[in-house]
Parts: structure tokens; sequence; C-alpha cells
């Protein structure tokens, strides 16, 4: 199994950036592929990025294209999410999660087994 952090929310302005963390424990990290996921009050979670266990394969939603980046760091078992252009509508909590499917990246959420708590950001307009 693996563990999941989520750090590095909080309030930006529109046009702004963020950048969020997630720091894995236990299983060894490598070994996943990861997601970041979002939920807006009232709105389903929705994919927002996906990144496959080696790197080298990524998958982002339409809404997010251009402005963020997926990324990970295998020595530090961290997830990375840069949040850049920052609009009214990304404000959402933000989840991290693992699947140890093999494959691409998955935009569904039953792909993915470990989930983090979660973290807000909320973008000011």
């Amino acid at each position: 199994q693996v563990q999941l952090v989520e750090s590095g929310g909080g309030l930006v302005q529109t046009g702004g950036s963020l950048r969020l963390s997630c720091k894995a424990s236990g299983r060894t990290f490598s070994y996943y592929n990861m997601g970041w996921f979002r939920q807006a009050p009232g709105k389903d979670r929705e994919l927002v990025a996906a990144i496959s266990s080696s790197g080298g394969r990524t998958l982002y939603a339409d809404s997010v294209k251009g402005r963020f980046t997926v990324s990970r760091d295998s020595p530090s078992n961290t997830l990375y999410l840069q949040m850049n252009a920052l609009k009214a509508e990304d404000t959402a909590v933000y989840y991290c999660a693992a699947s140890s499917i093999i494959g691409t990246p998955s935009p569904r959420e039953n792909w993915y087994a470990y989930w983090g708590q979660g973290t807000q950001v909320t973008v000011s307009s």
C-alpha cells in the first residue's frame, strides 16, 4: 500500500500560481501511476492530470492544458502539480491518487485505489 499526503494549497488571486505537492510513503513510489483530481462544490470529482510510473506519459484535462504541469520526483517520493494562470473555476479541493494498474494513466476515478486527504485551492477574482 501507499499513503499520500497533499500540501501546497491556499488562496491565490486570478492569474497567480501555486505548486501542489503529494508526498508518498509506504510501497515504492516509482511503482505507481499517479493522478491529480479536483472536486468543486456541487460538482463531481474530475481528473486534472496524470503521470505514468516512469514519468514518460502524461494526461491533462482540456481545461488545464497549457497552464498546469504534472511531474514526479522518485528520490523524494513526491508528486507535483504546478498550476499557473489560475482562474476562479480552478477553485476546488485537489486530491492526489495512486494506481498500481499497469498501463497508460486513466482519467477514471476507479482506476486509482489510493487517495490523499485533499488540499483546498481557492482562486479569487
